[in-house]
């Protein structure tokens, strides 16, 4: 008799705790599973900026009146295009090259190519790791023909 109540004792001390483990572990292991979705979609969003960014700019480059004012247009979409996708516009750069050279970009048949460079630092990356907080660079890459037909400005 004195047998049968020590084990029902030693079963009725382990009640709930499988719920218990359970639960640590799937907490241990969707924090982890969770920060890498968010980092995923984070960098996903940056390079859907980047791109469409290049591709405004460069579209906004090439219907411009002239060079000076084409970089200024350029400049303005490509931020607009970040700030859609939520990456700060002060931290891109943004190269334009034409095939023609400088100075005849509007030219018919020269080919402008547009830059545009990100960096991006993944969320939730504390500053107590140092300054050097894990980041992503991005850059994107979009060629406008300016029409062979077209008439030379």
């Amino acid at each position: 008799m004195n047998r049968l109540n020590r084990s029902n004792r030693r079963e009725c001390d382990e009640d709930g705790s499988a719920l218990v483990e359970v639960t640590w572990l799937s907490i241990l292991l969707m924090v982890p599973l969770v920060y890498v979705l968010i980092s995923v979609f984070t960098v996903q969003s940056a390079a859907f900026g980047t791109s469409a960014a290049s591709r405004a700019a460069g579209r906004a480059f090439s219907i411009a009146e002239s060079e000076e004012a084409g970089e200024r247009q350029a400049r303005l979409a490509a931020e607009v295009s970040l700030r859609d996708q939520g990456v700060e516009p002060g931290a891109f750069s943004l190269e334009i090259n034409c095939s023609a050279g400088r100075g005849n970009c509007h030219q018919p048949g020269s080919v402008i190519t547009v830059i545009v460079r990100t960096q991006i630092r993944l969320p939730l990356a504390p500053d107590v790791l140092g300054g050097g907080a894990p980041s992503f660079r991005l850059d994107a890459k979009h060629s406008v023909p300016y029409g062979k037909y077209r008439a030379a400005s």
